[in-house]
């Protein structure tokens, strides 16, 4: 059976923590850059929810003033 070299394995794992390390780093900056765009599209949904309910308000006033002229469709 080959020996087996303390110091050469030593360096190898060595690597693996650094390149582990590295690794954690990155997810890191991903868990921040996720967040970032989880924030970013719950503004644009309420954004969007107060177009929404905007346009509704229209409608309904534009309904009012349409039977007022009337200038509704006979149904």
């Amino acid at each position: 059976m080959a020996e087996v070299d303390p110091a050469l394995i030593y360096e190898v794992l060595k690597k693996i923590q650094i390149d582990v390390a590295d690794i954690k780093a990155d997810i890191g900056e991903l868990k921040i850059r996720a967040t970032a765009t989880d924030e970013h599209l719950s503004g644009l949904f309420i954004s969007t929810t107060g177009i929404n309910n905007r346009m509704d308000r229209f409608d309904g006033r534009l309904d009012r003033i349409e039977r007022r002229l009337d200038l509704t469709d006979a149904r």
